[in-house]
């Protein structure tokens, strides 16, 4: 390995340990069903998104509420804090395809169509939410224009 390629990956290391995400490979669901349930919790909390994937009937919901679950124990892991406490959000999650399995059904007249089964990726990035301190201050300005 190069030395520039050796820094960057030692930086993307470094990186990764204040990042608290979840990696879901070569899921068999295709993306865009995924991606239907990712719409759902991103921006959530963390405890509200676990209710709605563990009500949601869509097959993937298992899959994902499993990942949001893995997420959170890779928080507590890093920080030693419990996630009760900490009021952890759901930052990001974004689906990406994976390979595809290409089969043949047989069609009419000799011929036959393909079939694509496809898969996907799934990375949920989980963090605590930070309390603004412009806002109060915001609020305040506007209270002292309204009375004037």
């Amino acid at each position: 390995m190069g030395v520039r390629k050796q820094k960057t990956a030692d930086a993307r290391k470094e990186a990764n340990k204040s990042r608290y995400f979840a990696v879901l490979k070569n899921c068999p669901t295709s993306p865009r069903k995924m991606r239907l349930l990712a719409d759902l919790i991103r921006g959530k909390e963390v405890f509200t998104a676990l209710n709605i994937l563990k009500f949601n009937p869509k097959e993937a919901s298992g899959r994902l509420e499993k990942l949001l679950t893995s997420a959170i124990a890779n928080f507590e892991a890093k920080t030693g804090e419990r996630s009760e406490n900490s009021n952890l959000i759901v930052k990001e999650i974004f689906v990406d395809s994976a390979l595809q399995m290409k089969r043949l059904r047989t069609a009419p007249q000799g011929r036959a169509h393909r079939i694509r089964k496809r898969s996907n990726h799934v990375t949920i990035v989980v963090d605590s939410k930070k309390e603004a301190t412009t806002a109060p201050a915001a609020e305040e300005n506007n209270q002292e224009e309204t009375t004037n």
